[in-house]
């Protein structure tokens, strides 16, 4: 069964930074299948990030709109691990961060649609103050 652990979460001020770090129990799933979600209180999930494949160009990565370059999805050279560098934070509250894992089949495509990933962890509290 595959497991994804989260960490890094915590509390920050606003224009400060964090690194969040996910690691897949399984080598069977690619930090290329993986992404970042993340979820504030009253508020849908939302896609932030994810790696995808790219037909001989090797691993890319995509991002939500929003995020406007401050943060930057990676993965370890292991290849089951994926981090989520945010930098020049904004306010947020309690926000939860999710990442998740996608089936090798679907990793040929960019896709920051939380329906297409199976695989999910509990997730990391971001709390951004003022």
């Amino acid at each position: 069964q595959v497991q994804l652990v989260e960490s890094g979460g915590g509390s920050v001020q606003a224009g400060g930074s964090l690194r969040l770090s996910c690691a897949a129990s399984v080598y069977t799933l690619s930090s290329t299948c993986m992404g970042w979600f993340r979820q504030s209180p009253g508020k849908e999930r939302e896609g932030v990030a994810n790696m995808y494949h790219v037909y001989r160009d090797g691993d890319s990565s995509y991002y939500a709109d929003f995020l406007k370059g401050r943060f930057t999805i990676s993965q370890a050279n292991a290849k089951n691990t994926v981090y989520l560098q945010m930098n020049s934070q904004k306010p947020e509250k309690r926000t939860m961060y999710y990442c998740a894992g996608r089936g090798a089949a679907t990793c040929w495509r960019y896709s920051l649609m939380s329906i297409e990933y199976g695989y999910w962890g509990q997730g990391t509290k971001v709390t951004v103050s003022s």
